[in-house]
């Protein structure tokens, strides 16, 4: 098994059950908090976050990851104080969350520019692997990064091959937030693959919100698993099409490259509480447990589909083919689910 880095301390793979690939305990301006959020209550956004994560883990959920990274709110003594009141393992992540621009911060700092330099980016998300984030001893188990409408940008990229660069060095798994409309997902393997990256050990974010299974089989072709991490943002994606393409998706042979989540928080500040659960009624962390998982087995999966979902595939465990995947990622040389040779751009013949 794989040692496995969590707020409360290591732990074997083994010990991480049932786990949410991407789930967020705050999403929220650390500026905005300081300044402009006059309700804020520390200790009951503590004590609600330990209500509602006790509340999963009571649902059958024994892990989640929380890709909260810079641009996000990452603060992780307050993450500390929550995982020790809850029965629940939390792996936190290192990355950089921007759809177009780096941070004035590293603008000007960096390998060709003003100030050159090795890419401070990289060495920031390697410390936060291999020595702890800021002075906690928590140790990030997770990278991240981000690629959107807006494509590859400048920033987008410089932060992706930071990410990837991090990946190589340190072996952390990395999820990747991606908008399927225009298939960046495909544009994210690329780039990682040119970096080094075991494409087995990336999570391609957001899969869920198309019900194209082809783009989403060539995403698993080359290796990678399927973020199919948004359930209850129904206006993204019903409920009831997510379910349908996941079916699909292990009727077609993909199991092993299907994981779950809602991308969902304890706290986020983009809007009220009343707001969001207007919009997004079904939000929140117990719509998997209850509803999502009754409606895969009412579809034809199995319990072991399931075990194999949420046990088996989320990183670090999951490792793919090892002996058919050559070095660096990708599929050349792999065997489809179909049994037919793949390449990164193929369709299963099964579609």
């Amino acid at each position: 098994m794989t040692t496995v880095q969590t707020v409360t301390g290591p732990i074997d793979s083994s010990e991480l059950g049932r786990t949410l690939v991407h789930e967020h305990v705050f999403v929220l301006n650390t500026e905005y908090n300081q300044n402009y959020q006059d309700d804020w209550d520390e200790e009951e956004r503590i004590r609600d976050a330990v209500e509602k994560l006790t509340e999963l883990k009571g649902l059958g959920i024994d892990s989640i990851m929380d890709p909260t990274v810079l641009g996000l709110g990452r603060y992780i003594p307050r993450i500390q104080r929550i995982a020790a009141q809850v029965d629940l393992q939390i792996v936190v992540a290192t990355g950089l969350y921007t759809y177009n621009d780096v941070p004035h911060q590293f603008e000007h700092r960096g390998p060709g520019l003003l100030v050159d330099m090795p890419e401070p980016l990289t060495e920031m998300f390697v410390k936060d692997v291999q020595e702890g984030i800021a002075g906690t001893g928590v140790r990030a188990g997770i990278l991240k990064c981000a690629i959107e409408l807006a494509g590859l940008t400048p920033g987008v990229e410089r932060v992706m091959r930071a990410v990837g660069q991090a990946h190589v060095q340190t072996g952390a798994p990395i999820t990747v937030h991606t908008n399927p409309a225009n298939e960046s997902g495909l544009v994210a393997q690329r780039v990682l693959e040119e970096e080094g990256v075991d494409l087995s050990k990336v999570i391609i974010g957001h899969s869920g919100d198309t019900n194209d299974v082809d783009y989403l089989c060539r995403l698993a072709d080359a290796g990678s698993m399927l973020g199919m991490d948004r359930f209850g943002l129904d206006l993204f994606n019903p409920m009831q099409e997510r379910v349908g393409t996941i079916i699909e998706l292990v009727r077609r042979g993909y199991v092993e490259h299907v994981t779950l989540a809602h991308d969902a928080n304890c706290f986020i500040d983009y809007f009220s509480a009343d707001a969001k659960a207007h919009a997004a009624p079904n939000w929140h962390f117990r719509h998997i447990s209850e509803d999502v998982i009754p409606a895969l087995l009412e579809g034809g999966l199995t319990e072991a589909d399931v075990e194999t979902i949420l046990v088996d595939n989320p990183p670090p465990r999951a490792g793919g083919v090892e002996d058919a995947r050559r070095p660096g990622g990708g599929a050349a040389g792999r065997v489809s689910p179909c049994g037919g040779p793949c390449t990164s751009s193929s369709r299963c013949a099964r579609a």
